[in-house]
């Protein structure tokens, strides 16, 4: 198959919520998305739900050998045209105080939300150069209003920002446009995840981790729950990547959500320490 590179996007972490959506949308308006999943069952979950243009491939961004044969596997299928776009959404949460958080877990953490996102931009920058491509990092509002026991979190999507811009401001000479998605909450699997994965470690803490911080990651978990349930639906967010891949001119960012825009100005106008204030209040400190 020989898609051309006005066609062609390629997505990480396409299995389910964000990632699922912006596939699904670009599918829908006859781009060929080669959407990236880790297990066979996602796979042809999405295949029911699409066309024949959707081909999922199997992508796990902290594998150099996946990352090099979903390279290949786009190279075979473009030839000498490139890609329209790469969006870099895959991404995962590991919550936690940071006093207590596993040195391990923290690297997990960056490996999946930052390294491999870097890695893959690595990987596929010789299609996006050769297509005048454009680049979609799936940031957060979490990378620019930090919460606590999300420290990790903040870490990594505050770290893609920093790689946003400076990747905007390399790859200028060769018009490849980068951009990056800056959505709050968002009704997705990915906290529901998290928190089952946190409720287990709590069972591994000792009682003094649980007299300090117990209480307070209760009140969290039970808040952060609320706003994901709540969440603006991944199709939103979605339409914002389709923007920022096609417009003539896209923007840098995309702050996606009411309760984004409302973080945003708020950290704008108010004194940090004011702001923590609002913040803990807000998250039921």
């Amino acid at each position: 198959m020989h898609t051309g590179n006005k066609n062609t996007v390629v997505i990480t972490g396409a299995s389910t919520g964000i990632g699922a959506a912006c596939a699904l949308l670009l599918d829908q308006l006859g781009y060929f998305v080669f959407a990236g999943v880790r297990k066979d069952s996602d796979a042809q979950i999405l295949k029911q739900k699409a066309s024949p243009r959707l081909n999922p491939i199997f992508l796990d961004v902290t594998d150099a050998e996946s990352i090099e044969y979903a390279v290949e596997t786009l190279t075979n299928a473009v030839g000498d045209s490139g890609i329209l776009g790469l969006v870099n959404n895959a991404g995962i949460a590991v919550p936690g105080p940071l006093e207590l958080l596993p040195i391990a877990e923290f690297q997990q953490q960056m490996q999946v939300n930052v390294t491999g996102q870097l890695a893959v931009t690595q990987g596929f920058l010789g299609l996006l150069r050769q297509g005048k491509g454009r680049i979609v990092n799936m940031g957060s509002i979490s990378g620019r209003s930090a919460a606590p026991f999300l420290g990790a979190y903040n870490a990594s999507k505050f770290a893609l920002e920093g790689l946003t811009d400076v990747m905007r401001m390399e790859l200028r000479p060769w018009g490849i446009s980068v951009s990056i998605i800056e959505p709050g909450a968002i009704a997705t699997p990915i906290w529901e995840k998290s928190f089952t994965q946190m409720d287990t470690a709590r069972q591994n803490l000792p009682q003094s981790a649980e007299n300090l911080y117990g209480s307070a990651m209760s009140a969290v978990r039970q808040k952060v729950g609320i706003l994901a349930s709540q969440g603006i639906s991944p199709e939103l967010v979605a339409q914002a990547v389709v923007h920022a891949l096609t417009a003539k001119r896209p923007k840098t960012r995309y702050v996606v959500g009411q309760d984004a825009k409302i973080a945003v100005l708020l950290k704008y106008l108010l004194p940090d320490q004011v702001y923590d204030r609002v913040m803990l209040y807000s998250m039921g400190l």
